[in-house]
């Protein structure tokens, strides 16, 4: 048998032959504060919603916390796991988690992630809330889905006199993972289940059947039972105390309201079929599901189902623009932390001129981003006043929804390259962010229906080619580049409204004008000269088809100092 060596040998033999002395490592990225570091949000709410400034403030630093992101790491190395059934044998249809899975949660309702909105009655409180969820995009993904839902799920609950106890609860900043009906929980968690396997995003094929039960109150109103059987092909956190679905009456589609606990404590007929094995999102269950039976509260009239859930989509759209840019941020956060903190050829990685290139490309990307998705959230919060804003957000809601989900990935990969190898490996957040960067594109509708929604806006009613003008106008004359942005967009609108071939560039356009008009308000020169020199419609060779390739008059002093406004400081 071989003996072990001894310590002393050992010793000796580590300092003699020694190959692992750690060098040149970069540093993790934590530690910081992602809102008062971050030049872009923190103009933004000092501008917009500075009553919101301390929450942001305090979301930011457990967004740069290292035990947080290790909360982060955990919950995507345990995943969610269904139990069908207890040990006696009673059918449950539960989901199992990881603790850390629980204290993310428990962290975002705490911070009012899901609700900020509706629970104040502050101005731009949509602003206010999209920082928020800028900001938890930058913690966990997963976590992300249910408080998207619930941030718009609330609209539902406004529609529907029964489901005023939902509206309450969904409120609450105390988050609890129960099977208690919902009049004896501090807080709720909602979900959707919309998506059949035979229709995708066309929920007119809803093949759901629903048949009225009974009329009885409900906490305090009249609530309309029906019996609903069908199966859902996608239910994202199926854990939820209630979902918001679709099913048709009499041929008509029509929306439901469906608690998982009824009100004698019983447990609905909800089962789940099978949790979905994701590229991404693997914290988050999602699921296959059955009605057989199952009890929900109609929600508005008959028929009318896609029309009602269609006031919800606006803002899981707008949660949608706003959560890819802050993955965007993130994904820059951590490459600007790599290669400052680690050295190449005598410098820093970031000092090296080529990735200078590429960290000023990438921070312009975001910052537009940011900025788009926030004047979403800006309309949305003046549109009950002003028609020109609500017709603004009918078209810049989808066009958000589809530029800044469809850019996230390609930033993600840019940003996973600034680390090289060591940005493929599980035990650094960039592998997460990268897969998790092309999902928000495909939930709550892909980049077709997007663009096939703003042109649908467009040809339905034509006052929103007005009020995209009306928004782009006053800033006219400032830049010859912006012009010339602006009236290839107009082009683009009015022959997209007669061939729907043209929706995507359409709709690209639309988006980068709408960028550069935001970015003309609020950034500095550097972020502008750059963003249109290489984004409107004629860039001259300014830019290729990839970041890091910024030319054309783009001056590599006016770049740095594009980085190092995007740095976020410890």
């Amino acid at each position: 048998m071989n003996k072990p060596l001894s310590a002393d040998l050992l010793q000796t033999s580590t300092d003699r032959y020694s190959t692992h002395r750690v060098l040149n490592q970069a540093e993790p990225a934590s530690g910081f504060n992602a809102f008062t570091g971050d030049a872009v949000l923190r103009e933004a709410i000092a501008r917009e919603a500075p009553w919101a400034t301390e929450r942001c403030t305090a979301l930011g630093q457990v967004a740069g916390d290292e035990q947080v992101q290790e909360l982060a790491r955990l919950a995507n190395r345990h995943l969610p796991e269904l139990k069908t059934h207890d040990r006696f044998g009673h059918r449950i249809d539960w989901v199992e988690f990881h603790p850390s899975w629980h204290e993310l949660m428990t962290l975002a309702w705490h911070h009012e992630v899901p609700n900020l909105t509706w629970r104040t009655a502050e101005p731009n409180s949509h602003v206010a809330r999209a920082v928020l969820s800028h900001l938890w995009n930058q913690v966990e993904h997963g976590t992300a889905c249910p408080t998207g839902m619930a941030y718009a799920a609330y609209a539902g609950f406004e529609a529907e006199p029964a489901l005023a106890v939902w509206a309450e609860k969904s409120r609450g900043t105390v988050y609890e993972f129960s099977r208690r009906e919902v009049a004896d929980k501090p807080s709720v968690v909602i979900g959707y289940a919309m998506t059949e396997k035979q229709g995708g995003s066309d929920l007119r094929e809803t093949q759901t059947t629903a048949r009225f039960s009974h009329s009885a109150d409900y906490h305090g109103a009249t609530a309309h039972w029906y019996e609903l059987n069908g199966h859902k092909w996608f239910c994202s956190v199926p854990q939820s105390d209630g979902f918001f679905t679709l099913a048709k009456v009499n041929g008509g589609v029509t929306c439901f309201f469906l608690p998982r606990t009824l009100p004698d404590g019983a447990y609905n007929r909800f089962f789940v079929q099978r949790l979905k094995d994701k590229a991404g999102n693997k914290s988050n269950a999602s699921s296959e599901v059955e009605y057989a039976g199952t009890l929900a509260i109609r929600v508005g009239q008959e028929g009318h189902g896609i029309r009602e859930i269609l006031t919800h989509s606006h803002l899981t759209r707008l949660d949608f623009a706003v959560g890819s840019a802050g993955l965007m941020r993130q994904a820059l956060t951590l490459a600007l932390r790599h290669t400052n903190t680690r050295q190449a050829f005598g410098t820093s990685i970031a000092e090296r001129p080529m990735m200078t290139n590429v960290l000023a490309d990438m921070a312009v990307e975001v910052e537009a981003a940011t900025l788009m998705a926030l004047r979403v959230a800006k309309a949305t919060d003046l549109m009950a006043g002003s028609p020109q804003e609500r017709l603004l957000a009918r078209v810049a809601t989808p066009a958000a929804k589809f530029f800044n989900c469809s850019r996230a990935p390609s930033v993600a990969n840019e940003a996973l390259q600034c680390h090289g190898g060591n940005g493929f490996i599980e035990e650094n957040p960039m592998a997460r962010v990268f897969r998790e960067s092309p999902l928000n594109s495909v939930w709550e509708g892909t980049a077709n229906m997007m663009c096939m929604d703003v042109r649908r806006a467009m040809v339905r009613d034509p006052r929103t080619l007005d009020a995209v003008r009306d928004e782009l106008k006053p800033l006219a004359g400032q830049d010859p580049r912006f012009d010339a942005l602006v009236r290839h967009t107009e082009q683009l609108m009015h022959a997209a409204v007669a061939d729907e071939f043209l929706a995507r560039p359409m709709t690209e356009a639309l988006a980068r004008a709408l960028q550069g008009a935001e970015l003309l308000r609020h950034s500095p020169p550097e972020v502008v000269d750059i963003f249109l020199a290489t984004r409107g419609p004629n860039p001259g060779g300014a830019w290729g088809a990839h970041y890091g390739t910024l030319a054309g008059g783009v001056n590599q002093a006016g770049a740095r100092k594009v980085m190092q406004r995007a740095m976020v400081t410890d």
